[in-house]
């Protein structure tokens, strides 16, 4: 299993600024970074393939969709709008080496509709990713369906429907990328979804109920790496919890108290405690 972390940890939107992160990351003993791709022409791939193989760190990408590219939007433009931002995000995907791109990319992000989401967003969310899809597998790339709680997508909230839109889709290059801040809202099991996921299961954020330091809360994690021992997964495993967040990022995180005392601190301890399950389940 590769260990790494969210560039969350530290902001929110990537920019030439947070190359300096690559380097903090390594320094760490972390096996990739995860850059969030939100403000994709902020994403210059030259400068950070550069870093990234100066420190011999591995990279993956995620982002979300909002209002103005949701392809379960009624609006055609919309959609084609969110499928357009969706290939650039690929291509920068693989313009940075990286072999998989994920996140919130089946609907708006903290949409919050009138009434639940109809067959037909279910249709638009599958037929746009298919698009997507076919694109990203040109270039080696996998795509990972993230769900998320309730309060932040009303499309994709557990693993169940994450598979189901995966298969609407039909592609092998889309998977499942599970999240525990979010299973421990949505899930009844820690252990199910990892095995609903199966050899699908293509990344995992690893956070606390509260997003604070692994092993400090109510996560299942010996119920969870169990699951993940039996599944002898070995893909992406990173830490997304908001500690050093800058006041730009504070609403959007919604992190307001100190989650640890740092963010090194939350990372040292918290690797130490996952690396440790890992070891214990052959991972």
């Amino acid at each position: 299993m590769k260990l790494g972390i969210h560039a969350m940890a530290w902001t929110g939107h990537w920019s030439d600024e947070s190359l300096p992160l690559i380097d903090r990351v390594a320094e760490l003993g972390l096996d990739f970074i995860e850059i969030p791709v939100m403000d994709v022409d902020e994403v210059h791939s030259g400068p950070i393939r550069t870093r990234l193989d100066a420190v011999g760190i591995d990279v993956v990408t995620s982002t979300v969709l909002g209002a103005a590219t949701d392809i379960t939007s009624d609006d055609p433009e919309v959609r084609a709008a969110g499928v357009d931002y969706l290939r650039r995000c690929v291509a920068v995907t693989s313009e940075l080496g990286a072999s998989q791109f994920s996140g919130v990319i089946y609907g708006m992000h903290g949409k919050r509709p009138p009434s639940r989401p109809k067959e037909q967003e279910w249709a638009w969310s599958a037929e746009c990713l298919a698009r997507i899809a076919e694109h990203a597998a040109a270039a080696g790339i996998v795509i990972g369906i993230e769900p998320v709680n309730r309060y932040e997508s009303p499309l994709v909230n557990t693993c169940e429907q994450a598979v189901r839109l995966a298969d609407m889709i039909g592609a092998p290059n889309v998977r499942i990328h599970l999240d525990t801040y979010h299973m421990n809202i949505e899930e009844k099991s820690w252990a199910e979804p990892v095995r609903l996921a199966g050899d699908r299961l293509c990344h995992f954020h690893l956070c606390e109920n509260d997003r604070g330091i692994p092993g400090t809360g109510l996560v299942g994690w010996e119920e969870l790496f169990g699951a993940l021992g039996e599944l002898c997964y070995d893909g992406y495993a990173g830490l997304e919890s908001f500690v050093d967040v800058s006041e730009d990022m504070v609403a959007g995180t919604c992190v307001w108290r100190d989650l640890a005392p740092s963010g090194d601190v939350l990372v040292r301890e918290g690797t130490a405690f996952l690396r440790d399950l890992a070891r214990r389940n052959g991972l």
